[in-house]
Formats: C-alpha cells, structure tokens, sequence
C-alpha cells in the first residue's frame, strides 16, 4: 500500500487525544505489553509507541495502570510544547478502556490490597488529573486505538484502525 501515509490536521490549539492500551500477561516472562496513540485535532498520529511492561502485573487492571502511568510523559510533553508555542490547550483526553482502572486513577488510592503496591503511578496519575493537565475517559475496546500496539488485528478492525491511525480516508487510498 504504498498510497497510505499519515495525514496530520489541526488547528491551534486542538485537542490532545491519548490512547493507551495494555495486553495483560502476554510475553513468556508474565509481563504484559503497552501501546499508545497520540492524535492532535480531528485527525493525524503524531505519536506511536510499542513497548514491553517492565513490572509483571498481577491483574488487566493493574496492566492498565500501569501503562497509564508510564506513557503519561509523551502526553504530557505533547500538550507542554503546544502551550510552550503560545496556543491555549485544554486538558489532553487519554482513552482508556479499563473502567477500573479509570476509577482507580480518579481516586488516587487503592480501595483493595490487591494493588496497593503501584500506589506511585495511580499517584502520578491523579496528580495530572488534579492539575488539569489530562482527563481520562472510558472508551469501547474496539474503538481503542493502543490495540494496534498490543495485540494482533485481523480483517476489518486491523483496517479500520490503520486507516484512523494514519487518518486516512477513502479518497486517499
């Protein structure tokens, strides 16, 4: 397909978009795998990241947070070089598709012992939220574009999340 290529739009001070995924416990070793997508406005990738978790998770939830915590800084850093260019940025929207771990990083605090000990990276987390920096919100597994970054796609779904990774339309192929 040499005809695709990613396409970035976007005006001044558009929106951050963050989409961060976890396949849990996937590699020989226990460890699970992390995957990010950054968009800037209604469309264009200009961050992608694939990478092995360096802590074994005893839970999805845990997975999640755990990637959560760990590509914050490429969010972060999006919305501060925009700001640092003169534009008014709103909070970045990071996507997450674990409604308990979306939970557990509003909070800030584990209500359960089973993952008291990744208090720090929910902690960071909250902190972000607290100071207006991010915002998290719930979104469908099959609309989650860090998928593409954790785990095999096949067919139409594999399609369907190159084509907005790359944001590329029908007219563009």
């Amino acid at each position: 397909y040499p005809a695709l290529r990613v396409r970035i739009t976007g005006g001044p001070g558009s929106l951050i978009k963050a989409y961060i995924d976890a396949s849990y416990a996937v590699h020989n070793d226990g460890k699970s795998h992390s995957g990010i997508v950054i968009t800037v406005g209604d469309g264009g990738t200009v961050h992608v990241g694939s990478r092995k978790q360096k802590l074994v998770a005893k839970s999805s939830t845990e997975a999640e947070l755990i990637a959560l915590g760990d590509e914050m800084s490429p969010v972060l850093f999006a919305k501060h070089f925009r700001e640092a260019q003169g534009y008014e940025i709103q909070p970045a929207t990071v996507y997450q598709d674990n409604q308990s771990t979306i939970t557990l990083a509003q909070k800030g605090r584990s209500t359960s012992h089973r993952t008291r000990h990744i208090a720090i990276r929910y902690f960071f987390v909250k902190d972000n939220i607290d100071r207006g920096d991010i915002v998290v919100e719930y979104r469908k597994t099959e609309d989650m574009l860090g998928d593409f970054f954790t785990k095999p796609l096949q067919g139409e779904l594999f399609r369907k999340m190159r084509d907005n990774i790359l944001n590329a339309s029908q007219e563009n192929k």
